[in-house]
């Protein structure tokens, strides 16, 4: 096994929830008639809840508080993770393979506690994993390059020896320019930029099982 310590995204990644997320996302803006471009999704992804909310009012116009407009996404996403929201095919058995050859395992993701604790718990991999980080946690969303250093010095490894793996394109790109091994995964929401991925990883996997032969 070439890798020993992996950083896992959780939308799209672990989880099927892209649909559910960006009905969440962009329900907010319909309902106050804000418009937006059609790359959206690849822009917020990253961000998290807050840093949407704030990309929704700086950039968007959004005349909305930005704690109004987090509380309204946390609970327009709450049922779908803690009741619908499925891992992806082959995530589980992957994960727990991983763990019995002695990987070490994290999340990272832009998602908060609210739902990412209460999905990956109903699925029964929580504890499969060293930590379970949101952006929160850090003060900083996916899109800073620091947040990278922060998460290595938190799993005490060099930048270097940590396989990241995003179905997002700016996740992927800032991991790698912080110095992250980086694994794009693909999701059928990223499907157009499958391409702008695997230009800034070191790996590419459709299915997750190919986790195991890298």
């Amino acid at each position: 096994m070439k890798y020993s310590t992996y950083l896992f995204d959780f939308d799209g990644t672990l989880v099927d929830s892209m649909p559910a997320y960006v009905s969440v996302m962009l329900r907010i803006l319909n309902e106050n008639n804000v418009g937006y471009d059609r790359d959206i999704v690849k822009v917020i992804t990253p961000l998290g809840y807050a840093g949407t909310a704030e990309y929704y009012n700086r950039q968007l116009g959004l005349k909305m508080p930005v704690t109004e407009v987090v509380d309204l996404m946390k609970k327009y996403a709450y049922d779908e993770y803690a009741y619908n929201v499925p891992a992806k095919p082959k995530v589980i058995e992957t994960l727990k393979r991983l763990k019995e050859l002695g990987a070490d395992l994290h999340v990272l993701t832009a998602s908060p506690h609210s739902v990412l604790d209460v999905c990956l718990k109903r699925l029964g991999i929580f504890d499969i994993f060293t930590n379970v980080w949101s952006c929160d946690d850090f003060g900083t969303t996916k899109a800073d390059i620091e947040i990278y250093n922060m998460a290595a010095r938190e799993i005490g490894k060099p930048v270097s020896e940590i396989l990241f793996l995003d179905d997002n394109y700016n996740a992927d790109k800032t991991a790698s320019a912080a110095g992250m091994k980086v694994c794009g995964v693909y999701d059928a929401s990223s499907d157009e930029y499958t391409e702008e991925i695997k230009s800034v990883s070191h790996h590419y996997i459709k299915d997750f099982s190919q986790l195991l032969e890298l």
